[in-house]
Order: C-alpha cells, then structure tokens, then sequence
C-alpha cells in the first residue's frame, strides 16, 4: 500500500467518522471509518518508515578520477 492509497484511506475514514450522521441497524458507518482511519495512519507510517530504503540511498555513483580508470562508490546506509 503506497502513501497516496494510505492517504485516500485516512481521508474517507475521518469523513465517515466525523461527517456523516447515519444510522443503520446492518453496519454501523462509524465503526468502519474507524478501521479505515487506523489502517490509512498504519499505511502511511510504514510507507515513510520503509521509503528511505526504496529511495535514493544505495544508488551508485561512477566517479572519473581522471585516470583512464572509473571508480564506482556504492552508498548504503543501515538503520
């Protein structure tokens, strides 16, 4: 699940929690804006805790020394 669905998901949750007034005797609408709010907020933690790992670091850089040689450093970094 990316940010953007998290993101989706968080924002129907909060509107059927706080925003709509309507009972039913089947589902009840607060409960499952509820399961949407905490499944969007879980969503959008692990993508930002799990996006440095996907991102830019670990990339590696071809660096010419100005010998006739390339030299390639590897970047990581560990959490």
């Amino acid at each position: 699940m990316g940010f953007a669905l998290s993101l989706v998901m968080t924002a129907a949750g909060a509107i059927l929690i706080w925003a709509v007034n309507v009972s039913s005797s089947s589902v009840s609408l607060h409960a499952v804006g509820w399961v949407l709010f905490v499944f969007g907020l879980v969503g959008m933690v692990l993508s930002i805790a799990f996006w440095s790992s996907w991102g830019m670091h670990g990339r590696r850089t071809v660096v010419d020394d100005g010998s006739n040689r390339r030299v390639t450093e590897e970047r990581t970094t560990s959490f």
